[in-house]
């Protein structure tokens, strides 16, 4: 069975987060979530979809935890979680991305920041269409097409869970 990955850009601050974190997009991936893994490697993540806060009972290691709303700007953020907690809810969120610590400071995402989250070949397609010399704004401009679709992706997620949006 192969797991597919995202990576995820911030548009805003022009870096990449993560070029691999897995969706946990079912009630079974949501309840395991990090539970049993050693730890993470610094390109890896874990996006819970849907959520509004989530915990480190059984993680072993801290994480670094940015919560987003449904157009995937940051609404949260918390460096350094501790394992063996619960994350303070955040009504507002439908999704919450698990990175390894030291992600949010090295890449000094601030709440308000856009993110970009997407497949490999989203990306890449995304970075090829400004490659001719386009101006830095409208190289890294917001794509509709692809937000609707990660938008459409991310509803599905809500329906095919039973949990349509509130």
């Amino acid at each position: 069975m192969h797991t597919r990955t995202y990576c995820v850009y911030n548009q805003t601050r022009e870096c990449f987060l993560s070029l691999s974190v897995t969706p946990a997009d079912t009630i079974f991936a949501r309840l395991k979530g990090l539970i049993g893994r050693i730890r993470l490697r610094v390109d890896e993540g874990l996006w819970i979809v849907p959520s509004c806060g989530v915990h480190t009972v059984g993680v072993l290691f801290p994480l670094d935890l940015i919560y987003l709303n449904e157009s995937h700007q940051v609404i949260h953020l918390i460096e350094h979680f501790p394992t063996f907690r619960i994350a303070p809810l955040r009504t507002q969120a439908s999704s919450v991305l698990e990175l390894p610590t030291h992600t949010i400071y090295s890449s000094q995402t601030q709440p308000g920041d856009q993110l970009l989250i997407c497949a490999v070949e989203e990306i890449a397609s995304r970075f090829n269409k400004g490659s001719g010399g386009q101006p830095k704004s409208q190289t890294h401009g917001v794509d509709a097409g692809l937000d609707s679709r990660t938008a459409t992706h991310e509803a599905d997620l809500y329906e095919a869970n039973g949990l349509g949006k509130q």
